[in-house]
């Protein structure tokens, strides 16, 4: 049995100083710390808090690896956020600085959602549950709805 308790996201941006304003702004973050590099300025580590949820971020390091998605190509990860009003937040979110990538829509799975791009390369999906459902319904309607 495994002792692990909480996965929490880690994301590289170029500048995090930005990064940061921008997730208050967008998504009501508070910082809740940040240790900045004392030999060139850069947030080595900062700490986030998105509801009740923990986001880690730094700026780039690429002679260990931290890169952000600009400077690989862009990124397969898509950050979920939860939230009770997937409209208000999407527009608090784009007047921020988030492009759309896909406008809010109900989906047969009975969450209603929508994604953004941040400026600094991440893609989040704010969803809202609109009605809780069965697997097996999820399943159901969404066969239904593409007609196989």
């Amino acid at each position: 049995m495994s002792a692990i308790t909480t996965v929490i996201p880690y994301i590289v941006v170029k500048d995090a100083e930005a990064a940061i304003a921008f997730y208050i702004a967008a998504f009501g973050a508070t910082e809740e710390f940040r240790m900045t590099d004392p030999s060139d300025g850069r947030i080595g580590h900062a700490e986030l808090k998105i509801g009740d949820s923990i986001v880690m971020l730094a700026d780039e390091y690429p002679d260990f690896g931290a890169l952000c998605p600009d400077t690989i190509g862009g990124s397969p990860v898509t950050l979920h956020l939860s939230t009770k009003a997937v409209d208000e937040d999407l527009a608090q979110a784009v007047g921020a600085g988030a492009t759309v990538l896909r406008a809010a829509t109900d989906q047969s799975f009975g969450e209603r959602n929508a994604m953004v791009l941040d400026p600094f390369g991440h893609r989040w999906t704010l969803s809202q549950t609109m009605e809780r459902l069965s697997p097996d319904e999820m399943q159901r309607r969404w066969t239904e709805e593409t007609g196989r």
